[in-house]
C-alpha cells in the first residue's frame, strides 16, 4: 500500500462511524457491512468487491487500539498543514519532519529518506516504514477470511475446503431408539449409507465427516449435515432415554392393588405391582426397559390412568353406593379449596 494512499483514506468515512465511536459500535458496523458485501453474497459485483477490501482495511486499522492512536495521530498532524516533498528535500514541515515528529526518527541530521511519488508502491523502504506503522505486512482479512483465491489484501490463499450439505431422513419410532442404517441418495446420483446411532431424537442433527460436495484439488469435502425426523408412536413416548406409556388400570385394581403387565417397546410384557390406593397419574418405573446407548439404558415409565366403568352391573352400582355411604362426611376436595385461599 502505497503512502499517500494510507494518509488519503478516512477510514471512520468508510465504515461510517464517527472519530469518536467505541470499539463495540466498529465492530458491530464492520460485521454489518461485512455480511452485506461478502463476494459470496455478490458474486462478480467488483463495485462491492472493492468496497469489502476498503472495510477489511479500515477495520484492520481502526479495531487494533495502537494502530487506531497511530493513526489518529497522523490525521491529526496532515490536517495541521503538515505537507509532503518528494524525494528527501527535507526542508520544514516536510514529510521527514511529520514521521520525524511521531517516532523521533532523528533531528535534522536524519538520513532516512520517503516518497511520495507514484512509483513508492515499489519503494521497499516506504512499503516496510508503513507495515511497522499499521502493522499490517501479510496482513489479513480480519477473521483470517479470504475470497475468490485470495485474502482481503491479494495474498494467494490455498485450497479451500468443499461445502457442507443439508440432508433429512425419516426414521420410524423404533428404529430411532434401535438404531438403523439408511442410505441416501444426493442430487448427483451419488448414494451414502451411514449407521443412525440408537436413541437419536426427534430434530436432531448428525454429522458425517467428508460425505459433504467435493472442495478444490487438495482440499478436503465438506460434510453432511443429516437432519432427522422421527415418527411418533400410538403407545410409546420419550422423554430423554426413558420410555412414557400409560397404563389403564381399573378402580377396583387401583383401590385394592394388583400385579398387572405393561407393554414394552420390544415386544415382551413385563409384571409390575399396583400398591392398594394407587391414585391416577402416579409413574411406576420398569428399570433398563428404555433407550440403550451403550453400556446405558434408560427405564420404561408407566404413569397409571385409572378407567371409570361407563356400564354397571346391577351389583356394581350397589357395591359403589354403599362405598358412598361409607365416606359420607369426607370431602375429596377439602384440601384443594384450603390451598387455593391460602
Amino acid at each position: 500500500m502505497a503512502s499517500q494512499d494510507w494518509l488519503d483514506k478516512d477510514f471512520y468515512a468508510i465504515l461510517g462511524v464517527s472519530s469518536d465511536a467505541d470499539a463495540a459500535t466498529i465492530k458491530k458496523t464492520y460485521r454489518k457491512l461485512a455480511r452485506k458485501l461478502h463476494p459470496d453474497q455478490n458474486a462478480g459485483d467488483t463495485a462491492a468487491e472493492a468496497k469489502f477490501k476498503e472495510i477489511g482495511e479500515a477495520y484492520s486499522v481502526l479495531s487494533d487500539p495502537e494502530q487506531r492512536q497511530q493513526y489518529d495521530q497522523l490525521r491529526a498532524m496532515t490536517r495541521g498543514g503538515a505537507r509532503f516533498t518528494a524525494g528527501g528535500g527535507g526542508s520544514a514541515g516536510g514529510f521527514e519532519d511529520l514521521f520525524s515528529g511521531m517516532f523521533g526518527a532523528g533531528g535534522p541530521n536524519t538520513r532516512t529518506r520517503y516518497s511520495t511519488s507514484n512509483s513508492s508502491a515499489n519503494d521497499p523502504d516506504m512499503q516496510d516504514l508503513l507495515a511497522n506503522l499499521f502493522g499490517q505486512a501479510g496482513g489479513s482479512y480480519p477473521g483470517g477470511s479470504t475470497y475468490g483465491g485470495y485474502d482481503t489484501f491479494g495474498a494467494p490463499r490455498g485450497p479451500r475446503k468443499g461445502a457442507d450439505v443439508q440432508a433429512r431422513t425419516n426414521l420410524s419410532f423404533r428404529d430411532a431408539v434401535a438404531g438403523q442404517t439408511v442410505t441416501l441418495e444426493a442430487a448427483d446420483g451419488q448414494r451414502i449409507t451411514t449407521r443412525i446411532p440408537p436413541g437419536v431424537r426427534d430434530g436432531q442433527k448428525i454429522r458425517l465427516r467428508g460425505k459433504g460436495a467435493r472442495g478444490d484439488a487438495g482440499a478436503e469435502p465438506g460434510d453432511l449435515i443429516l437432519t432427522v425426523t422421527v415418527e411418533k408412536h400410538p403407545v410409546f413416548g420419550r422423554d430423554g432415554d426413558n420410555l412414557t406409556v400409560d397404563l389403564p388400570v381399573t378402580f377396583p385394581e387401583a383401590a385394592l392393588g394388583a400385579t398387572v403387565s405393561v407393554p414394552t417397546l420390544d415386544g415382551t410384557p413385563v409384571r409390575v405391582k399396583i400398591a392398594p390406593g394407587t391414585p391416577s397419574g402416579r409413574v411406576l418405573r420398569v428399570k433398563g426397559r428404555g433407550v440403550k446407548r451403550g453400556d446405558k439404558s434408560g427405564d420404561l415409565l408407566a404413569k397409571v390412568q385409572v378407567v371409570v366403568p361407563q356400564r354397571l352391573t346391577d351389583a356394581g352400582r350397589e357395591a359403589l353406593e354403599a362405598m358412598q355411604a361409607d365416606e359420607v362426611g369426607q370431602d375429596p376436595r377439602a384440601e384443594l379449596f384450603e390451598r387455593a385461599r391460602a
